[in-house]
């Protein structure tokens, strides 16, 4: 089973932040970017790719990023762990 992580943060004076949906998006595109350059191990970014794509499609996402932004407006740091089980992705969120 592999993972990926996402860490959502808020947007201060010093350091440019997004919010999950945001994040996800972000990464969506550098890995259309990726694929699309042939730059680097494909199997990995495909992988990647389609379960970022998955985050980004599912019903899912308004809770997990009202959940995120909730934790991190009590100051927690927050981490999103997309676990993949071949087609099977489940999301843990974690706090600190």
């Amino acid at each position: 089973m592999k993972k990926i992580e996402l860490e959502p943060q808020y947007s201060t004076f010093e350091i440019p932040g997004h919010c999950l949906k945001c994040l996800a998006e972000h990464e969506y595109e550098k890995c259309l970017r990726t694929l699309l350059r042939g730059e680097e191990d494909t199997g990995d970014t495909i992988e990647k790719f389609k379960a970022i794509l998955s985050l980004l499609k599912s019903e899912d996402l308004n809770k997990l990023r009202n959940k995120t932004e909730a934790d991190l407006a009590d100051g927690k740091k927050v981490k999103l762990i997309m676990h993949i089980d071949g087609e099977n992705i489940t999301y843990e969120v974690i706090t600190d």
